[in-house]
């Protein structure tokens, strides 16, 4: 009964909008016993809100608590609220659901439900900013999603939108159905100057805050992925999104797609699964960042039956390594997990292996804190007045101990308190 009882409340609380979740603030001073600001961490610290910026943080002494409302965070650290750099909020883990069943056989509105939840436990999680790379299909449904969450409709995080993302004609999928159906593709077809300029400029009109290509994909008659489009055809759509202000990322895993969107001005790789030595140092000659997904191998590796008590299957082998070669390389890493393939508020999991991959705790969390606020242009991802109220509170040092952002206690977005 009680557990019954204890699912009908959170279903009841996922139900509620942002506002009534929220909770009004005023002016916070926030003490907890350790502060990591996105570079470094710091004892007996404080940080003083009003509205949605941090007004100071420094010594608990030097910060102002006179008619502020104080909030005893002892024992957990505070931190700049997190990151996800690749979130697909309208896909749901794949040992649910196929991607095809997802795409060809999920209505819409289904869809939009789940990723109402899926927000709301995203922004549980800590994580208060997500790079949504593409709806699969779901149209512009990110952007309303957006909306709804910036009108406190629905509790998310913050959201920058890719809408339908960019792929060839031919690349994508689903595929399977008899030659004679156009079937509907998980991305958004285009080719050459005239299709690539307009698709571009549609998806910035439809509220594109990020363009999404595809630089290569499993197609043709050769096994594996090989690449999409021309480096001219890159170079284009990445000058088009430019003129508006809007930055490129591409997936790309073989080294060929990887060196097209380097050299056409992408600003981050998603995946870079086959990288090598040679590639990883051109992204750093060219200061391209890579969003290495590690997550999201893991969890299909295990869909596929892998046990991690037996080795690890050559895939997952030949990610560590790139991974390796690209932290050797110097390559700027930004956090990202290709969440949806696995479950929304799992996102910790990226983290994780990034430690276990080679990384340091503090340079993980950083390519989840100040690296993304400077990658997504943004003033997230540091403890310092004058930047968003963006702040999360994880019991323990995570600095330490990676598991701690698996321990949240406290979530504030924008200066409002979601969980306390």
């Amino acid at each position: 009964m009680k557990g019954h009882l204890a699912r009908g409340i959170r279903f009841l609380l996922a139900l509620l909008p942002a506002a009534a979740l929220a909770q009004a603030t005023g002016v916070l001073v926030l003490k907890p016993s350790r502060v990591f600001d996105g570079e470094m961490t710091h004892e007996n610290w404080a940080v003083r809100v009003r509205g949605d910026r941090i007004e100071a943080a420094g010594p608990t002494g030097t910060v102002d608590a006179t008619n502020a409302k104080v909030v005893d965070l002892h024992g957990a650290t505070l931190m700049p609220g997190l990151v996800e750099g690749h979130s697909h909020i309208l896909l749901h883990p794949y040992n649910e659901a196929t991607w095809d069943d997802q795409v060809a056989r999920e209505g819409l509105a289904l869809r939009a439900a789940r990723a109402v939840n899926h927000l709301r436990a995203t922004l549980m999680a800590g994580f208060t900013t997500i790079r949504e790379l593409g709806t699969e299909g779901a149209g512009y449904a990110d952007v309303e999603l957006k909306q709804a969450v910036n009108q406190d409709i629905i509790p998310g995080p913050r959201v920058l939108a890719a809408t339908r993302a960019i792929v060839a004609t031919g690349s994508y999928g689903p595929k399977g159905f008899a030659l004679e159906w156009r079937v509907p593709q998980g991305a958004e077809e285009a080719d050459a100057s005239d299709s690539l300029t307009r698709v571009v400029r549609d998806q910035i009109g439809r509220g594109a805050d990020w363009i999404k290509l595809y630089g290569d994909y499993p197609w043709g008659p050769r096994p594996g992925a090989q690449p999409t489009f021309s480096l001219d055809e890159m170079k284009l759509a990445v000058e088009v999104a430019r003129n508006a202000g809007v930055p490129v990322a591409v997936h790309a895993q073989t080294p060929e797609g990887m060196r097209r969107a380097i050299l056409a001005g992408a600003e981050t790789i998603e995946h870079g699964d086959d990288g090598t030595p040679e590639i990883f140092k051109l992204m750093v000659e060219r200061r391209v960042a890579l969003c290495p997904t590690l997550a999201a191998g893991d969890a299909t590796a295990q869909y596929a039956g892998w046990n991690k008590s037996r080795p690890e299957p050559p895939r997952i082998v030949r990610k560590r390594a790139s991974f390796r070669a690209a932290l050797d390389a110097g390559v700027t890493i930004l956090n990202g997990s290709d969440v949806g393939v696995f479950t929304h508020g799992d996102n910790a999991r990226e983290l994780e292996l990034m430690v276990s991959y080679g990384m340091t705790p503090v340079n993980a969390l950083k390519s989840a804190t100040s690296i993304a606020g400077q990658l997504l242009h943004m003033d997230i991802g540091l403890v310092k007045a004058g930047m968003l109220a963006d702040l999360i509170a994880v019991e323990g040092d995570p600095v330490k101990d990676i598991s701690s952002l698996r321990r949240v206690k406290f979530v504030m977005k924008n200066g409002v308190v979601y969980r306390q």
